[in-house]
């Protein structure tokens, strides 16, 4: 198994597609030129949603490398002014971030291959380190920078 392609099980963004005919094409893109090709704000977002459930992903041989690429990816695709640090991304020591395992779009407006704004509102669902469940609701921001879509900001409800 490679970074770009953990193997050919079910993308986590829930389309039902192979990982590598999903959001896998577009983490593949990116690792191997730098290109951002996500045509729609749902399709990044669900792209995002994949890395972050990729980036904690430990059941794989390449684990290390497969997050290194993952944090690369969403760093990418994030908007310059909200962006942030690498390191704000990944784990410190002894800690266990959530692990998501469902996602659920539930609305989405613009965003589209000839849009220059768009939302996604979605719910993600996983465990934290003790085992409870998590239960995340975003609206998100998208912008269509030089043809590429990038994440800006989102809402989380309460």
């Amino acid at each position: 198994m490679t970074a770009d392609q953990p193997g050919a099980e079910p993308c986590p963004c829930g389309r039902g597609l192979p990982y590598p005919d999903c959001c896998g094409r577009w983490h593949a893109r990116h690792a191997a030129d730098g290109t951002l090709a996500a045509p729609t704000a749902e399709d990044l977002m669900r792209s995002r949603y994949t890395a972050f459930a990729l980036l904690v992903a430990t059941d794989h041989d390449d684990a290390a490398r497969t997050a290194a690429a993952m944090v690369a990816y969403l760093r990418a695709t994030w908007a310059a002014e909200t962006r942030p640090a690498a390191a704000d991304l990944t784990p410190g020591p002894g800690e266990t971030p959530t692990a998501f395992t469902r996602l659920a779009v539930t609305d989405t407006t613009g965003g589209g291959p000839f849009d220059t704004v768009g939302t996604v509102t979605f719910t993600a669902l996983g465990r934290d380190a003790s085992g409870a469940r998590v239960r995340l609701t975003e609206h998100s921001r998208f912008r269509r920078e030089d043809g590429v879509w990038r994440y800006v900001d989102g809402d989380v409800a309460g």
